[in-house]
Order: C-alpha cells, then structure tokens, then sequence
C-alpha cells in the first residue's frame, strides 16, 4: 500500500523542480534577503563644509527625523560626514534629499589616517530618496557633492548609513509622550553654605589663592575638594543626593557683601535640540563657565543663551543695573556648555573637554550630550547699585563653577530620564506640575520608586 503524499511534501517537490529548471535555463536565483544590517550612524557626530544657517547644522541629517535638514552654502564642493565611532562595514546608504539635491556626488569612506575612498559615484543625481547598497569599511562616511542639481546649495533630511562595527551605544529613544513638549529640564534647588576665597577647581589646594566665591550645594567644598571629599560631605540642596559643588563670584555693594538667600536655582536642561539624547554627567566631571576677565562683549556674545542681570522690568543687562528697583533683587543667568568630549573629567583651562552645540548638535570633537547647567542667582540688592559690583570685577565678568558629586548615579539619571528626556518642566524630585498624569521621577523622600 502506498502512503498518500502529503500537500507540503508536494509544494516542496514543486518549488525544487522549478529551481533545477531555472538552473537548467541559466537563470539567475534571488534568494530571499537576509536580516538587514544595523543602522550606525543615527545621533553619532557629524559635520559639515558649511551650513545655510543656525537651523541646518550637519546633525540635522542624522537626528532620525525627517523635520530637521542639512543645508549647505550655495556653491561647489560642499561635503558631509558622520563619524561612526569605530571601523564599520558599510553595505547601505540612503540618502533623503529635500528640494536641493545633489546632482553629481560621491560616497566615501575613511579610517581618518587615510584617504577618502569611493564606494558610489554618480554624476546624474535625481534626488528624492536613493537607496545605494554599497562596499567599503571605514570609521568615517562622507557624501561629496560636486554638481548641485539646483541653484540652492546640499539639503539633506536625512543621511542613513547601514553596515556592522563602528562604536556607541545606541540612542536613547524619542519619546512618544503625546504632550506638548515645551521644556526638558528639571531644578537643583541649593542655599549659600559658604564665602571663600578658594576655587577647587582652579587653585586646586590652595586655600586664600582666588577671589572671593560663594558656595552652594555641598557643605565642605574648599579648596581641597575632591571627587571622594564631595561624596562623603553633606548638601544645601533639596535633593539630598545632590552632593555637587556649585560657585560663583561674590557679590557687593560698595564694600558689603551681599549672600544669595534662600534656595537659588540651578537648572539641568537640554542644550541640544535632541533633547531625548542627553545623558547624565560622569561622575567627578568638572569645569568653568565664563571668565572672570571677559570683556561685556564677549560676556554678551557667549555661544550659549546669556540672559544676563535682571530686576525689576530691566532685563538682558550685560553690566548689573546702576539701580534697582526698591525691594527688588538682582539676578543673573548665564548658561554652560553642554556637550563633553567623552573622555576627559577636567582640562588645562576647565573648558576645552566641553563645548556648546553648533547648530542645536553636539560636535564631532565633542560628541556626548550632557544637562546643560543654567545658573540663575538671586542677590538681594536693591536701590542704588552704583558702586555694587562681583569679586571678580564688573558684572560681564559672571562666571561659575561646577564639580559633579551626585552620591547615587542611578538617581540622577532617573530625572535626566524622566524630565530631559521626557520633555517635562519638573522640580527636584522630577515632579511636572503642569503634566501630574506623568507621575514623578523619585518619590516624596528623594528615592527611586
């Protein structure tokens, strides 16, 4: 008795013939497509010939969004790359042109110690999205325009490079919140605990070797501060993990010194327009914002928002006020650089390991997007302020210190998470008012839930 052939037993047999005839025939097979290489160079530093202006910077065509573009200056060559962190095998580019695409342009690839090398050329460009599976290894992928295909300059909205290697940990993931999003921030709520004249970070050991500043944050801060002093001191701030320093130049009025009172605000915010990308600080990071022998110009003209000396309906003062309102009080914003090398905890000068976005992107030489820090300090100083003036010298002479101790590092990246991230506008304990539905990043007593 023969057994009954079974439907995928025939299927099967079918398939195979049809194969062997396709053979036969000299035809060619395409087998199915095997799983797809990774994406490498989405969020990963980018730069750029040139830029049309603030809001095209190079990282625009890697931010995973298709609301955002690259736009060059209007002339030839311009060129744009990515770094991908480490030597990757490239298979696939994809290119999203806005209106202004190129015409004539390269793919390349490099290690940096070599040169470019091509894996795709073409000087009859379309534009639109071209999918362009490619060959070459290389830590660097650049697109070469030579030929616009318009009188504009290179527009991308996006430029995807797939492949395996390179280096990074992959993004942290946009929310999908459906709230507006209007801030990204959450505050370190910290009181006066001390004047010095130390500086831990510039006269490290040297007590009595700077002007005068004034403490908030950790109560120990001196100018033997380190990393482990800071972490086994007590803090003025409302968070109780905040064991960080936070100092700036004194404040007077003729010859009296004038304290900040009460808690004094200090805002972590996004300073990249990813604000789901910022990460939190490394511990025992540190540096200097400002200069206390900057000039009103270049005090006014720093990289990041300068709000400057406020009181009463004066605001965006470059100097403080020769007066004030009676009752008032006089404060100052200033904001830091939010974008770290990746590598070093201080630097020569306590600014060269940091920078300030360009363009609303972290540069290649400065990858890490870390909160950036908005100082905003109250003194109480009203009146005549004729003769007031910092310990540093004239008012444009603001700048501040930062010494990163947050005892519990699984702390700060829960309000880093859940308010920068998250698009949230919170307090200490990451708690939104305006968006309760949300929830909070820590409980009522500080800790995570």
């Amino acid at each position: 008795m023969h057994s009954a052939r079974s439907p995928v037993r025939l299927r099967l047999g079918l398939i195979a013939a049809t194969l062997t005839a396709l053979v036969a025939a000299g035809l060619a097979i395409i087998t199915p497509a095997v799983a797809a290489d990774a994406l490498l160079s989405q969020s990963r530093p980018a730069t750029a010939s040139s830029t049309e202006g603030g809001g095209y910077g190079a990282g625009a065509a890697f931010d995973g969004s298709t609301g955002t573009r690259w736009s060059s200056a209007a002339a030839d060559p311009q060129w744009i790359q990515v770094d991908l962190g480490a030597t990757a095998t490239v298979s696939q580019v994809v290119l999203n042109w806005e209106g202004a695409y190129g015409r004539a342009f390269k793919i390349q690839v490099s290690n940096g110690s070599s040169p470019w090398t091509d894996i795709y050329s073409t000087t009859t460009g379309a534009g639109g999205t071209q999918t362009l599976n490619v060959s070459g290894s290389g830590r660097y992928v650049r697109m070469y325009g030579t030929a616009r295909g318009t009188g504009y300059g290179y527009s991308l909205w996006e430029f995807k490079v797939y492949g395996t290697g390179g280096a990074g940990t992959p993004p942290r993931p946009k929310p999908t919140f459906t709230d507006e999003v209007t801030h990204h921030e959450f505050q370190a709520n910290c009181s006066l605990t001390a004047n010095r004249p130390d500086d831990p970070i510039v006269y490290p050991g040297l007590p009595g070797a700077s002007h005068m500043h004034t403490f908030v944050g950790n109560r120990t801060t001196n100018a033997s501060s380190t990393a482990s002093s800071l972490l086994g001191g007590g803090t003025s701030c409302t968070n109780p993990h905040d064991r960080s320093a936070y100092w700036f130049p004194s404040f007077y009025k003729g010859t009296q010194l004038v304290e900040p009172t009460g808690n004094q605000v200090i805002y972590y915010k996004s300073g990249i327009l990813n604000y789901w990308e910022v990460q939190p600080f490394p511990q025992a990071l540190r540096f200097v914002v400002g200069s206390p022998t900057a000039t009103l110009a270049e005090f006014r003209d720093s990289p990041g928002t300068v709000e400057g000396f406020e009181c009463g309906d004066i605001s965006r003062s470059w100097d403080i006020p020769t007066s004030c309102v009676a009752g008032s009080q006089v404060n100052v914003r200033y904001q830091s650089p939010s974008c770290w090398d990746g590598v070093n905890l201080d630097s020569p000068n306590h600014k060269s390991h940091m920078s300030y976005p360009v363009g609303g992107y972290c540069p290649a030489t400065h990858p890490v997007a870390v909160p950036m820090l908005e100082f905003k300090i109250a003194f109480p100083a009203s009146g005549d302020l004729s003769q007031a003036r910092l310990a540093s010298g004239r008012g444009y002479t603001w700048h501040y210190d930062f010494f990163n101790a947050w005892d519990n590092p699984a702390i700060l990246d829960a309000l880093v998470t859940h308010c920068i991230n998250g698009g949230l506008q919170c307090n200490p304990r990451g708690y939104d008012l305006y968006k309760p539905h949300r929830g909070a990043a820590l409980t009522e007593n500080f800790e995570l839930p």
